[in-house]
């Protein structure tokens, strides 16, 4: 965002916004869970229809403070707008308030003015552990997820690292098949030249994947959002597993067994109907 804003949280306490998210079935930071109830379960919050928004700041101490509100419309609204580079300010109503949780449970690179440098709240005021985000330098379900997170973000950049010719533009078929492993850095990886026959990790994912068309998975466990030229980008997760997919394109499988690695999936002619399928039960935004 373009700056920070006050926004009163609580009684007599104001919050020097800093960011937010949302946490619906539809968009939730993945960090938390590998579906919407999980996410919630991680702060303690029952899984409601409508979702939260998350709101993160520190209190005028410096104190890290995740604010959860129930005006999901109003948090909606400035993340669009800070997304587009416009000033938003961000203040809800404490009546809309269901939780002051300490820390933050994503990385926030930016502090408030004019107050001390971010840190946990004292425990003579938080009645349980800060939150506090996933180690960067390791690697588990929470890593494995935010690498999913960024490749659908940076898909164009991802896609192009696939050069093995066997794996096609939109719009050819080869045989399905897993591309060259590459890491969250782009570097050729060990998984190079194996195929999801031979991949136990890719095999398993993807018939997992396939087993939630007939029995669907905990909400919010596949996702569907918009991608350029009329197509879909879809995310699904599961125990040690997460899917990135473009439904026009190949996909991307990332493993908690495979710390690091990025696994492309030939679009071949058994991943297009599955993706189709995917997309079809996927919660989508509103």
């Amino acid at each position: 965002m373009a700056g920070t804003d006050e926004g009163a949280v609580a009684a007599d306490d104001a919050l020097y916004v800093l960011t937010a998210a949302l946490l619906t079935p539809a968009k939730f930071p993945s960090v938390l869970g590998d579906d919407y109830p999980e996410a919630c379960a991680a702060l303690g919050l029952p899984p409601v229809a409508d979702g939260y928004g998350l709101v993160l700041g520190q209190d005028g101490e410096g104190a890290r403070w995740t604010v959860v509100v129930d005006d999901v419309s109003l948090v909606a609204v400035a993340i669009a707008s800070w997304d587009c580079g416009m000033e938003q300010e961000l203040s809800p109503d404490e009546r809309t308030v269901v939780a002051a949780l300490p820390g933050w449970p994503l990385a926030v690179a930016v502090a408030a003015p004019n107050v001390p440098a971010p840190h946990d709240p004292s425990p003579d005021v938080a009645d349980m552990p800060p939150l506090s985000p996933p180690d960067a330098e390791a690697w588990g379900p929470a890593q494995r997820r935010l690498g999913a997170d960024e490749i659908a973000l940076q898909w164009a950049t991802w896609r192009e690292q696939v050069d093995d010719p066997a794996v096609p533009a939109p719009g050819a078929a080869p045989e399905a098949d897993a591309g060259s492993g590459t890491d969250a850095h782009g570097e050729e990886g060990g998984a190079a030249g194996t195929s999801v026959g031979g991949h136990s990790g890719i095999r398993r994912a993807l018939a997992e994947a396939r087993a939630y068309i007939g029995s669907p998975p905990p909400l919010g466990r596949v996702r569907s959002s918009f991608a350029p030229g009329g197509a879909r980008t879809l995310r699904a997760d599961g125990p040690g597993w997460s899917l990135v997919a473009r439904t026009d394109d190949i996909a991307f499988v990332l493993l908690d067994d495979e710390p690091g690695e990025v696994l492309p999936v030939r679009r071949g002619p058994e991943l297009p109907g599955l993706l189709k399928a995917l997309d079809e039960m996927a919660v989508r935004p509103l």
